[in-house]
């Protein structure tokens, strides 16, 4: 804890420590599974990584803290309310209007992960988001039943018939990574989990 909100303080500056304590408190939050303090991380250590790839990557870096800031598995829009409370805050800091803008139009991109051609801060935050899609076959799996168990009050059919979507959707992307290293890295990896889960769900389903 005392790490994260030292990292948020070399990105943000010491005056905003208790923004980064917030937000650090959130991801603690106990009915997270995966949309934890250890996915902000390596989110973050991610977007260090792909950071030459970025336009600016410090709101890259400040859009990767607010990605999940509010995150409740029953409501769909908790990267609209995760802008809001992203222009709501930094509107307090010294960061000029338009910057505070970019940070919420990336914090946005999250709920499709579809930046364009030449949105470079926006694919190297998808890129970081998605990564686990590409991780080795036993963290992948600790993922998916990680997202399973956020969604524990949702019936097995309904879970496997969504989740069933979702995959489809992101294999049905040209490509899932956009920047040339996490391509490189990942979309092999990923397709093949993705691959493997759908057909387990749809086995579930009998289809």
């Amino acid at each position: 804890m005392d790490d994260l909100v030292a990292r948020w303080v070399a990105l943000a500056g010491e005056e905003t420590r208790r923004i980064g304590a917030d937000l650090a408190d959130r991801y603690g939050e106990e009915h997270r599974r995966y949309h934890t303090r250890e996915h902000l991380v390596a989110v973050l250590d991610l977007v260090d990584e792909l950071a030459g790839h970025a336009d600016d990557p410090d709101l890259v870096r400040l859009a990767a803290w607010f990605h999940d800031a509010v995150y409740d598995p029953r409501r769909g829009d908790n990267e609209e309310r995760s802008a809001v409370k992203a222009e709501r805050v930094l509107a307090d800091t010294d960061l000029p209007p338009e910057a505070i803008a970019e940070v919420a139009r990336l914090v946005r991109l999250t709920a499709t992960h579809t930046p364009g051609p030449a949105d470079r801060n926006g694919q190297v935050l998808c890129d970081a988001d998605l990564a686990i899609l590409g991780a080795d076959a036993e963290r992948y799996a600790a993922y998916a039943a990680a997202v399973r168990s956020e969604y524990a009050f949702v019936p097995e059919e309904h879970f496997n018939a969504a989740r069933a979507d979702i995959l489809r959707s992101l294999l049905a992307k040209p490509t899932i990574f956009h920047t040339p290293p996490a391509r490189e890295r990942f979309e092999r990896r990923a397709r093949r989990n993705l691959h493997q889960e759908l057909s387990r769900l749809e086995s579930a389903l009998g289809r």
